[in-house]
């Protein structure tokens, strides 16, 4: 199953850079792919980096779900071709607020109090 979901996550991501629907503007990523056991349907996460387009974006995305599931069909030699059901994925933004917090000092404070005079590379500039 993992690899038949990697399989899906990498032709997606192909297709969409291919897709010519307005609506899906931006950077759109297929962060993961959940396929059921028995291949009927699948969960495609979604991460759209302007959140402004996200409304639209997954319109675009439900309007265009014959097409890929199609050109996903004729990609992959499956048994079925899954439904697929695209899902809002913010664990990018989610990552990127944690790792903002563990760079800020006044947030995390040194373990070791005997480190507190070390320097990073990027604290030189």
């Amino acid at each position: 199953m993992g690899r038949i979901n990697e399989d899906i996550q990498r032709e997606l991501s192909a297709l969409l850079r291919r897709m010519k629907d307005p609506r899906i503007t931006g950077v759109v990523s297929v962060t993961a792919v959940e396929t059921s056991s028995d291949l009927h349907y699948a969960k495609v996460y979604i991460s759209v980096a302007d959140k402004s387009d996200t409304k639209q974006v997954f319109a675009g995305l439900k309007s265009a779900s014959g097409w890929l599931r199609r050109e996903l069909g004729q990609a992959l030699s499956l048994r079925y071709t899954p439904e697929l059901q695209f899902i809002q994925d913010d664990s990018i933004d989610r990552g990127a607020h944690i790792l903002e917090m563990l760079r800020d000092p006044s947030v995390v404070k040194p373990a070791n109090p005997a480190n507190e005079d070390i320097v990073l590379d990027d604290d030189k500039e």
